[in-house]
């Protein structure tokens, strides 16, 4: 049995239905609302991860994992609740997986887990972690639960590791990287010089499964397709959106007051902030990323072109929105 922890988030459904498609049967974790996805070969398990008893419960008959689980934020407001589920909850899995002596486990780490500084970076598997003002709660949560299946590989944990760029498709357009399609379709004004890695959800997911299926272990690969400035992003966001790009620079200066301003809106309106300090701060690096070492170890595989990803995002954003507006 294959388990998929964290099947109902962004990147977990699209796993699921990378996974069906290969006709494997899957337990997929959730833990609130079941999601609408739906197919004989998935049979979802609703479970606190951060429950010992519960984690060793999905664990019956499980001989894979894929461990998809984590919060994303940039929200200070939110530092504990990164640390439990980003970290302890790799805890509990990595544990388990050891006494439960699964054939293999994929982790989902994160670029962010790479560390970041003022400087312009060029980062690859090999970059060791530094300790920096730049490094987010996020990236530090990211960083010490990789440490943890580490840990479990020393331990003999039969494992893989991918640490995908930031992560672009269709989804929840309220929330994580997707809310950048609905802040550019808001005609938010202001870009950054930052410049980051970017990688299509389907492709993390394929690279995923390519993964478990060879007969890698102990290591660890960046997913990306390539690296771009948040500016080019958002003005091909901008482009087949059909909405004005951001034209304003955004001065350190400039983004202090602007992130103030969203942490005031936020705490009045209830909602979510769509700028954080650690968001804009993040902003501002340039990180270079590079991607050859998964396409070393798989020469047939192919990134999908981030125009493509972002023109598949500003169609279903668009027929969104026209449904809520019907």
């Amino acid at each position: 049995m294959i388990l998929v922890t964290g099947a109902s988030g962004f990147l977990g459904l699209q796993l699921l239905q990378e996974l069906i498609a290969r006709q494997k049967p899957v337990r997929a974790i959730y833990n609130s609302t079941v999601p609408q996805l739906q197919h004989p070969l998935i049979q979802w398990e609703k479970a606190d991860l951060l429950d010992i008893f519960a984690v060793e419960h999905i664990f019956r008959d499980v001989t894979h994992v894929y461990h998809c689980a984590a919060i994303v934020s940039f929200d200070s407001a939110h530092k504990e609740a990164l640390i439990q589920n980003n970290i302890h909850v790799t805890v509990h899995v990595v544990n388990q997986a050891l006494e439960q002596g699964i054939d293999k486990m994929i982790y989902v780490s994160s670029i962010a887990a790479m560390g970041r500084s003022q400087t312009a970076q060029f980062i690859d598997e090999e970059t060791f972690w530094t300790e920096s003002r730049e490094n987010s709660t996020y990236s530090k949560s990211k960083y010490y639960a990789e440490m943890e299946v580490w840990r479990g590989i020393a331990e003999g944990l039969n494992a893989a590791i991918v640490n995908p760029a930031i992560i672009l498709g269709e989804g929840d357009y309220s929330r994580g990287s997707a809310q950048l399609m609905s802040n550019v379709a808001k005609e938010f004004p202001y870009y950054t010089e930052g410049v980051n890695g970017w990688v299509d959800v389907k492709d993390v997911a394929r690279a995923m499964v390519l993964l478990m299926d060879s007969d890698i272990s102990e290591e660890r690969f960046i997913l990306s397709t390539g690296n771009y400035s948040y500016r080019e992003v958002f003005t091909l966001m901008a482009e087949k959106l059909s909405v004005r790009p951001p034209s304003r620079h955004a001065t350190p200066f400039l983004a202090s007051i602007v992130w103030r301003l969203d942490y005031l809106r936020s705490r009045i309106t209830g909602k979510n902030p769509l700028i954080t300090r650690e968001s804009a701060r993040t902003a501002r690096n340039r990180c270079y990323y590079d991607n050859s070492k998964f396409l070393e170890a798989f020469p047939a595989f192919e990134y999908t072109p981030l125009s493509a990803t972002i023109e598949r995002m500003a169609s279903d954003f668009k027929v969104r929105i026209n449904r809520e507006k019907s």
